[in-house]
């Protein structure tokens, strides 16, 4: 590491106070796009740095990183999940990894919770025919009618920080919360949210009227709602999805929501969503099968603000000669949600 103020290189434009604080603390060279960098480009930047801030979107794999300069020696990502990033590559290339863990639980729960609320009860799409023109004959006893929370069975896949924020959000609505996980939860805990634990995800997937995704992404998690598993969900059951989309099989959920297997979907994220919408899926929300909002979560000003914070710490730390407190590690092999996991090691 140079003595002197390391280069930070950011790859997408970020909240400008956390631009202004790493002026007065790093040699920046901050982006002006809000859309994610090119490869090439990328590579351009890797090339240079000491210090690579990345952001959900630029996809930092194995070959990128062979091939970045060796002064490089800290991806500082702006987010929490890294599931982008080849944990393992950089490892090798004694390439530091750092994410945000914490900062956005309290946002990305209550988004959740409002996906929750807005699918069984046509939110979207009764806003949508508001706004659509037509004309509007008044209340009616049985136009667009909804399903009540009060007495439903919530079962939230992952139980960690934002799962349990969720549970937490879910009890004065009067749902029954339930879970799968690694494992049972601390007891107390378990208590205080009146929780029930499931060890077989199939099983509590055939039990649940409301299904709640807020697990990490990794390789024992992908499609870990598959076509199999989704076929064991009741028919008037609703699925709601601010984790990574690529924990569902999309196509698999598409053709559930097609033929009635299931009541409704509600996601923040979607499988390999820089290609962009998938027409069936808006085609579905028109018809008031699905909520689809752009990956909103962790979207508020107060959260990306501390995101950055974190950044900033992390890089500072490891300016000053110490480990980032937010190091991420490769997985350990063999490890998944409903084995010991697969989420990246946090030291």
């Amino acid at each position: 590491m140079s003595n002197k103020r390391p280069l930070v290189c950011v790859t997408r434009k970020l909240p400008e106070r956390v631009e202004t604080r790493m002026h007065e603390l790093f040699d920046i060279r901050l982006a002006t796009n809000t859309t994610p960098m090119g490869r090439d480009e990328l590579g351009e930047l890797m090339a240079k740095a000491e210090v690579l801030v990345p952001t959900l979107g630029d996809h930092i794999d194995a070959d990128l990183i062979a091939k970045a300069g060796d002064q490089l020696k800290l991806i500082a990502n702006f987010g929490n999940g890294t599931d982008h990033i080849d944990i393992k590559a950089a490892y090798d290339r004694k390439i530091w990894v750092t994410s945000t863990p914490g900062v956005t639980t309290d946002d990305a729960a209550d988004m959740t919770m409002a996906l929750i609320v807005a699918v069984p009860r046509r939110l979207s799409e009764g806003t949508a025919f508001m706004q659509s023109g037509e004309e509007w004959s008044g209340w009616s006893p049985t136009w667009m009618l909804g399903r009540s929370l009060k007495g439903k069975k919530l079962g939230i896949i992952g139980m960690g920080r934002i799962g349990q924020a969720v549970a937490a959000r879910a009890l004065p609505f009067g749902l029954s919360v339930h879970y799968h996980a690694r494992g049972p939860i601390p007891p107390d805990i378990e208590a205080s949210l009146h929780a029930t634990y499931w060890e077989s995800l199939d099983q509590m997937l055939s039990n649940m009227d409301i299904i709640s995704v807020n697990c990490p992404y990794t390789p024992a998690t992908f499609h870990l709602l598959s076509k199999r598993s989704l076929s064991l969900v009741k028919p008037d059951a609703y699925i709601v999805n601010t984790a990574r989309g690529e924990v569902i099989d999309q196509e698999a959920l598409i053709e559930c929501l097609e033929q009635g297997k299931i009541a409704g979907a509600a996601l923040d994220v979607l499988e390999q969503q820089e290609k962009g919408m998938d027409e069936r899926l808006i085609k579905l929300a028109k018809e008031g099968k699905a909520v689809l909002i752009p990956h909103l979560a962790s979207a508020t000003i107060e959260g990306r603000v501390a995101m950055g914070e974190k950044v900033i710490i992390n890089i500072q730390t490891y300016a000053d000669g110490h480990r980032p407190p937010d190091r991420v590690l490769p997985p350990i092999a063999g490890e998944g949600l409903s084995n010991p996991s697969t989420k990246p090691t946090r030291l």
